[in-house]
Parts: structure tokens; C-alpha cells; sequence
């Protein structure tokens, strides 16, 4: 039962692939392409300054015709970064991304970035949780305990 983002890092890992703000988006883009993810988190001097993903891709250079091989991340990202802790609720990760739009969540531990958490990876951590309850009423109702 995945009830705090800790849960969700111990199942699916604390690797976080990062970029430098002043990379170029092509360089990104390559790097997401190569580690097999939807987002980078933006660092600058060890510091999270925003998240790159495929929809700021699409949104903000695709979209606006600029070129993925002169523009920066710095221009692209999203820099209304929202971060969490491992002990923060699943529940109130979902609460943050719904509010405030995220489908990424920088997971912060003393100032440290150890992890990071999708909308996909709170709504599965949910879904198995109440699935959880589901069978555990069910046997209760059963008589199996």
C-alpha cells in the first residue's frame, strides 16, 4: 500500500535525469529520448529551476516554430515547480498536481533532489491502494478473516 511518495520511489527508484538550464532543447530531448522519460528536472548551481518535459516540447517550441537545436531549456521549461518529500501524502501530491497543473513533482529530502514523481505514478499508487481496501472489505465481508 503506496500511501506516502516514499513507497513510490522504493518501488520504481530514485534515478532523476537532469539538465542544465542553458542546455539546448535538442540536448534534452536526446537525453529523454535515451533514458526512456517524459520529463527532466532543470537544474542550475544543484538548484531545481524547472522541469522540461514532452508537453513543454510540444507547447512551447514545436508548436511556436522555434528550433530544438538553437533554443534553450531555460526559454521552454516550466518554472512553476512544486516539489514534495518522501513523507508527503499520495493524496496530497495528487491535490498539489491537480491545483497546480504538474505532472511532475521534484521530490526534495534536505535540500537534496532524491527522486521524482508523475501523475501516473500518484494515480497507479492510488489506485493499488484502493484496490488494496477493495479486497481487504471484501474478505471482511466474506468472513475469510
Amino acid at each position: 500500500m503506496a500511501d506516502i511518495i516514499a513507497q513510490i520511489l522504493k518501488l520504481k527508484g530514485r534515478d532523476v535525469w537532469s539538465i542544465a538550464a542553458d542546455a539546448r532543447v535538442y540536448d534534452a530531448l536526446e537525453l529523454m529520448a535515451e533514458k526512456r522519460v517524459g520529463a527532466l528536472v532543470v537544474l542550475e548551481q544543484g538548484q531545481v529551476v524547472g522541469v522540461f518535459s514532452e508537453r513543454d516540447y510540444t507547447l512551447k517550441v514545436d508548436l511556436c516554430g522555434r528550433s530544438s537545436r538553437e533554443a534553450s531549456v531555460r526559454e521552454v521549461m516550466s518554472t512553476d515547480v512544486y516539489c514534495v518529500t518522501p513523507e508527503t501524502s499520495v493524496d496530497e501530491a495528487m491535490a498539489i498536481t491537480t491545483e497546480s497543473r504538474s505532472r511532475h513533482l521534484p521530490v526534495m529530502e534536505n535540500g537534496e533532489l532524491v527522486g521524482l514523481t508523475s501523475i501516473g505514478d500518484l494515480v497507479k499508487a492510488a489506485l493499488d491502494e484502493k484496490d488494496f481496501v477493495i479486497k481487504h472489505l471484501n474478505k471482511y465481508i466474506k468472513g475469510e478473516y
